[in-house]
């Protein structure tokens, strides 16, 4: 929609157009949502500054002169309530974790690769201010804002603008780096953030890139950077995830007598409309009434007093069905709700050039990490929790040469949804014995100098890349007690895992990987996986039923 017709929008809302209004806040929630999302990187409290800020825009539109200013009015009124939020943090949320990672969010849902990735996942380095300033010059450079409703929305002139943000767009090339370089196998910088606990701080951006700075391997390029902003530029806005709750509320008013202009829209066509009821559900209070909208395929709201599901909507599922389904299920029914294959015994290893059997498909709608895209566990007590639908890869690293001896396994707990073991790769399993290498030392396990990594009975030898299949929610817990281990978590794909396992015993690699998903229920699942989520994850049994 160009400016003209968005004018014209404005002015039949300001005018108590109930149609008009429904336009005006569906098509500007998304740009409301990045702003959010972008400058406070997913925090729980992004909803909160949303809705607030949709609320805020609602309630003073009678009050705006000139409808062509409306999108700087806004973003203005946005990055009021973000800062707002940051001064009136209390010490105790300081560190409060994010709800959801903005950056993932963003490289899932825009399908972002190579460098466009690298940025989005640089964010997390910034400080607060610049995040706030970038959550505006992305958008800018992306055709979404001009400069001067970037200037005018952090109350600054145009001259002051462009320094902020080239000094932004600085610490954002560190942090590029800086993820270029994580990403590498820099051994000086293993060592570096050896005592690092993983998240990304203002402390660490300043300590990884003195190294960085004065390190050939992570200094050196190995493609030609492309500038940001070219990267960036016509870059789509992140859609609303499903899911995404807003709450508007008039309090005791009713919408009409909380404008200054006296409409009486509610805004549920907004909220209602097949575009955005399939990405957001909603909760508007208006004089006591309560509407609630929902995904299409959504069961009905109990507490609905106006249906407002879209006409091509599934038929509803019963809100009370006559037997009870597993999710509601006590556990002493649970037993009908078992999938999987039992694989708690050691297996054997395939001749090194039997070749993989053919990945099935599976659907893909990506993973979020609390730790990122790679988190990294060397110690106990460290975990990382993983939701949505799609492929992760475990690679194990063993130390026995730090600290050998019996190694307690890491757990899958919490778990909600399914989850599937369906390959194994990185060319070897860790019992295997490195070519060339005295006496034919396993490269993970150990030898006779150093010592052996010893699994507990019945476990499964680990290959060097273990691949999952999530569709749900789960945590992954690392209980290094014994022998010295780490492990590397982070999102992949189906064509990742192809690749991986199909490569041969050339090149130094020992064999080809090993396919174990079988496309149905009957895939095997994890040892060490609980739907429970006790109080030390080093006691979950060993068993692969769940």
């Amino acid at each position: 929609m160009d400016s003209q017709d968005w004018r014209a929008v404005i002015t039949a809302a300001q005018a108590g157009d109930r149609r008009a209004l429904d336009e005006l806040v569906a098509g500007w929630l998304p740009l409301v949502y990045n702003i959010v999302g972008r400058a406070l990187n997913g925090h729980a409290d992004v909803d909160d500054v949303v809705q607030e800020t949709m609320l805020r825009a609602v309630g003073h539109l009678g009050s705006l002169r000139d409808p062509d200013s409306f999108r700087s009015w806004l973003v203005a009124i946005a990055m009021r309530q973000i800062r707002d939020r940051a001064r009136h943090r209390t010490p105790d949320r300081l560190e409060e974790a994010a709800a959801s990672d903005f950056a993932e969010l963003t490289v899932l849902r825009l399908q972002l690769e190579g460098q466009r990735r690298e940025v989005a996942e640089a964010v997390r380095w910034l400080d607060d201010e610049d995040r706030q300033l970038l959550s505006l010059w992305w958008l800018e450079v992306a055709g979404e804002l001009t400069r001067r409703e970037l200037a005018a929305a952090v109350g600054i002139t145009r001259q002051h603008a462009a320094v902020r943000v080239q000094r932004m767009k600085e610490r954002l090339e560190t942090s590029r780096g800086i993820v270029r370089a994580l990403d590498g196998a820099c051994p000086g910088l293993r060592e570096v953030t050896g005592r690092w606990n993983g998240r990304p701080d203002s402390v660490w951006r300043k300590r990884l890139a003195r190294h960085i700075r004065g390190c050939g391997y992570c200094g050196g390029t190995r493609e030609a950077v492309v500038p940001a902003e070219r990267l960036l530029a016509g870059i789509a806005l992140v859609p609303l995830p499903v899911g995404f709750t807003l709450s508007l509320a008039f309090g005791g008013k009713t919408a009409a007598a909380a404008t200054s202009a006296g409409w009486s829209a509610k805004l549920l066509g907004a909220l209602t409309k097949p575009a955005v009821a399939m990405t957001a559900g909603a909760t508007i209070v208006t004089g006591g009434a309560y509407v609630v909208t929902q995904p299409p395929d959504a069961p009905p709201p109990r507490a609905a007093v106006t249906p407002t599901a879209p006409a091509t909507s599934e038929p509803p599922l019963p809100s009370a069905p006559p037997t009870p389904t597993p999710r509601s299920s006590p556990p002493a029914t649970k037993k009908t709700d078992l999938y999987g294959t039992v694989v708690d015994a050691v297996d054997r290893a395939p001749d090194p050039n039997a070749r993989p059997a053919a990945l099935p498909r599976r659907p893909e709608s990506g993973i979020t990490s609390t730790g990122g895209p790679r988190a990294v566990m060397q110690h106990r007590g460290d975990s990382v929790t993983l939701s949505g639908q799609g492929y992760v890869l475990v690679r194990w690293q063993i130390s026995p040469h730090a600290r050998p001896g019996a190694v307690v396994m890491p757990t899958w707990t919490g778990l909600k949804g399914r989850l599937f073991h369906v390959a194994s790769g990185g060319w070897r399993r860790m019992d295997d014995p490195l070519p060339g290498a005295p006496n034919g030392y396993a490269t993970g396990m150990g030898g006779p100098d150093i010592g052996y990594a010893v699994l507990p009975p019945g476990t499964q030898q680990m290959w060097q890349n273990e691949y999952f299949y999530l569709d749900g929610t789960v945590t992954l817990n690392q209980n290094e007690r014994g022998c010295d281990y780490g492990i590397a978590v982070s999102t992949s794909n189906r064509d990742a895992v192809v690749k991986d396992v199909n490569e041969g015993p050339a090149d130094g690699a020992i064999r080809y990987g090993l396919v174990r998903d079988t496309g149905t229920d009957g895939a095997p699942v994890p040892q060490y996986v609980t739907r429970a989520t006790p109080a030390d994850p080093a006691t979950v049994p060993q068993r692969s039923r769940v």
